[in-house]
């Protein structure tokens, strides 16, 4: 066969590669992961599957600023499929923020609900109601990630969560995740999976680096004050942000106490992104409802083991095998 260039050569093994490894005709690490395809004077890697490995030095920077990113966390064909689930999930959520529920409850200033919906739309548990999702979200290579950064035996899902920024949304104002949630863990932290570009001009996050080690479960919430969190964390207020700007198919895990926001989004164009939170296993209820039904509450008292497969799946463990 002849080759336009040797970047019209490695296109033709990109696709027969994944006519083989379709047919389970490749073996091995290496293979299973990436392919390098060399042609002097140039050479194109092709990522083929997600990045799930956690390095030493992704867990050392983690836990000191709070956050990491992954540059090309997921795949071509896997980025794809996540844009498909999500806007499959979307249409058949009609607007609900949760399964058959129409807001979040601790969500936001009450007082400016106008600005906090037009931050971002935001959808709940889809992996409750969307195949697809229930797929991606209940993903144990996620789970294990996310164990290793925080340095747990056991990850559940607290709540999967799609973030999305329309053309000309508000800045996302600083805060902090698990003041939110229905239990208290300094560990507890989330990924952040950018669908679209994430860029300074239409809503990537940014970070204060290292913030999670002194702040506490006190949280002034998402509102119009873009820093009202320094109010209550004011030796913050000369800190350096750190911007994430990624890439479609990158991500970064956050912990839960890290000071976060996002710019607003100032171009005609969606920035999505879709989020997981994470509980380390052994957690329990504080008093919060949060994403928790009114039926859930009822239910549960203060102190309780929050297990519940049908609701908080745990989808790794190093201890035994996760039932999903």
């Amino acid at each position: 066969m002849i080759y336009d260039s040797p970047m019209s050569r490695a296109d033709d093994i990109y696709e027969r590669f994944f006519l083989l490894k379709n047919s389970r005709q490749l073996t091995g690490h290496d293979v299973e992961n990436t392919v390098v395809c060399f042609f002097n004077p140039f050479y194109k890697t092709i990522n083929l599957y997600m990045k799930n490995e956690i390095c030493e030095e992704q867990v050392n920077s983690y836990r000191l600023n709070g956050f990491i990113v992954i540059e090309d966390f997921l795949s071509a064909a896997e980025l794809e499929e996540w844009r498909i689930a999500l806007t499959k999930a979307v249409i058949n959520r009609r607007g609900d923020k949760l399964p058959g529920r129409k807001e979040v409850y601790g969500k936001g200033d009450n007082t400016d609900k106008s600005y906090f919906d037009n931050v971002f739309d935001q959808l709940l548990n889809l992996w409750q109601d969307n195949e697809k999702m229930r797929k991606i979200m209940l993903d144990k290579r996620l789970g294990k990630m996310a164990a290793t950064l925080a340095g747990v035996d056991g990850i559940r899902i607290w709540h999967d969560q799609a973030l999305i920024k329309k053309p000309w949304a508000n800045p996302t104002s600083w805060h902090l995740d698990t003041p939110y949630w229905s239990f208290s863990d300094r560990k507890a932290l989330s990924v952040w999976v950018a669908l679209d570009d994430a860029t300074l001009e239409n809503g990537c996050l940014f970070f204060i680096p290292s913030s999670y080690k002194r702040t506490s479960f006190e949280n002034p919430g998402i509102g119009k004050n873009m820093g009202a969190i320094f109010d209550v964390y004011p030796e913050f207020k000369s800190t350096q942000s750190f911007p994430a700007f990624m890439k479609a198919g990158s991500c970064s895990f956050h912990n839960g106490l890290t000071i976060h926001g996002a710019h607003a989004n100032m171009t005609p164009g969606y920035r999505r992104a879709m989020t997981c939170a994470y509980m380390p296993d052994g957690n329990t209820f504080n008093g919060t409802q949060n994403i928790l039904s009114d039926e859930q509450i009822a239910r549960l008292e203060i102190g309780d083991l929050l297990n519940d497969e049908l609701q908080n799946p745990l989808i790794y463990s190093n201890q035994l095998q996760p039932q999903v």
